[in-house]
């Protein structure tokens, strides 16, 4: 079990910058995978970045080159960092977390499906005009 909590989001200008950060209650370079999600009103929650228990990323291919997912292991923290922001990436972002115990050998070109993971956050804003 792992308690996630978002933070870091706001409102910025298309070309600026902000770095997402989530908090976790468990040690989750050993026991989980984690992920970035971002769901815009009226669209599906997608996936926009992972990063396996074993150090595989995964980006989505709208963030790729501009977003990068990285992990804090001392401060057992998940972050995002988004540059170049563009008026298609305005979401609410939550960060999640699934279970490490099985390898995922999907596609790495895309960040594992959704169902997967069993622990999720209340989300951060993000707003780029």
């Amino acid at each position: 079990h792992v308690q996630l909590v978002e933070s870091g989001g706001g409102s910025v200008q298309a070309g600026g910058s902000l770095r997402l950060s989530c908090a976790a209650s468990g040690n989750i370079a050993s026991s989980y995978c984690m992920g970035w999600f971002r769901q815009a009103p009226g669209k599906e929650r997608e996936g926009v970045a992972s990063v396996d228990n074993i150090g595989i990323i995964r980006y989505a291919d709208s963030v790729k080159g501009r977003f990068t997912i990285s992990q804090d292991h001392a401060e057992n923290t998940l972050y995002l960092q988004m540059n170049d922001l563009k008026p298609e990436d305005t979401a609410m972002y939550y960060c999640a977390a699934r279970d490490a115990w099985r390898a995922y050998s999907g596609p790495r070109d895309i960040p594992p499906p959704e169902f997967l993971y069993k622990y999720w956050g209340q989300g951060t804003q993000v707003t780029v005009s």
